[in-house]
């Protein structure tokens, strides 16, 4: 993404050095497609292609066949970033929930699991989701609900991921949720450019803050950081496809 143009080599030097060593670089629209591709080649990384609701009334069959061309790349480990955003509601709600449908079933045609962006929009997202239920696995991306969401996301197969929101003061239900989610669905990520965890809140996200709200999370939920790490690692490795932790390569 631009914010990430001046310095992106520095970026991806900060989180090597903070402990991140694995990254899912997330293509979010058919310019990103590329990028994110190019980039996971280069270091080692793994990428996903998908069109984010934000975008979804550019949804047509020429964008679709341009989707399934980028999922043949080598690079790819997921269908993303795909959902629902009634937030915003940058494309209307009707485009959103068909584009979403559409990459759903992609995704499931694949065998290729999808990182879900869902914001105020939570019946919805179930409710597709459940059309392909057990047949498709994911996470749900920055997650930003309650407890009784994760457990309906959960009780489809989906992994949660939390982002540094888990941080923030004002999300006490979010954490609340954190407490329900067994380590076996656990993840953390970042979101980068956005969200940055506490003390950085208001400044550009970056790869390294995982390792921030891993921390956050290890202490709260009274779990040690290393096994924390090691855990949310080994969840990662088995839902994207890379090497479980302890055998990164060499450039990682």
């Amino acid at each position: 993404m631009a914010p990430f143009d001046p310095d992106r080599e520095d970026v991806i030097q900060r989180a090597f050095q903070a402990g991140v060593l694995r990254m899912l670089v997330v293509g979010t629209n058919p310019e990103d497609w590329a990028g994110a591709a190019g980039l996971a080649e280069r270091h080692g990384f793994r990428c996903t292609a998908g069109l984010h609701p934000h975008e979804a009334s550019r949804w047509d069959s020429a964008l679709a066949e341009a989707l399934s061309q980028a999922l043949e790349g080598p690079t790819i480990s997921a269908v993303g970033e795909i959902g629902l955003d009634y937030h915003y509601d940058f494309s209307p709600r009707e485009a959103q929930r068909g584009a979403f449908a559409a990459q759903l079933a992609a995704a499931r045609g694949r065998g290729l699991p999808v990182v879900v962006h869902s914001r105020e929009a939570f019946e919805d997202t179930l409710a597709a989701l459940r059309e392909h239920a057990p047949h498709l696995q994911g996470v749900l991306h920055c997650f930003a609900y309650g407890p009784a969401e994760a457990e309906a996301f959960m009780d489809l197969g989906y992994a949660i991921s939390f982002s540094g929101i888990a941080t923030f003061p004002k999300a006490p239900q979010l954490r609340e949720a954190a407490k329900l989610v067994p380590s076996s669905k656990l993840l953390v990520e970042t979101d980068a450019p956005y969200l940055a965890p506490v003390p950085f809140r208001g400044k550009r996200c970056e790869p390294a803050h995982a390792a921030i709200v891993g921390r956050y999370l290890a202490q709260f939920l009274g779990v040690p950081e290393d096994e924390f790490a090691r855990r949310t690692s080994e969840n990662a490795a088995a839902l994207f496809g890379w090497s479980p932790p302890g055998k990164v390569r060499s450039e990682e």
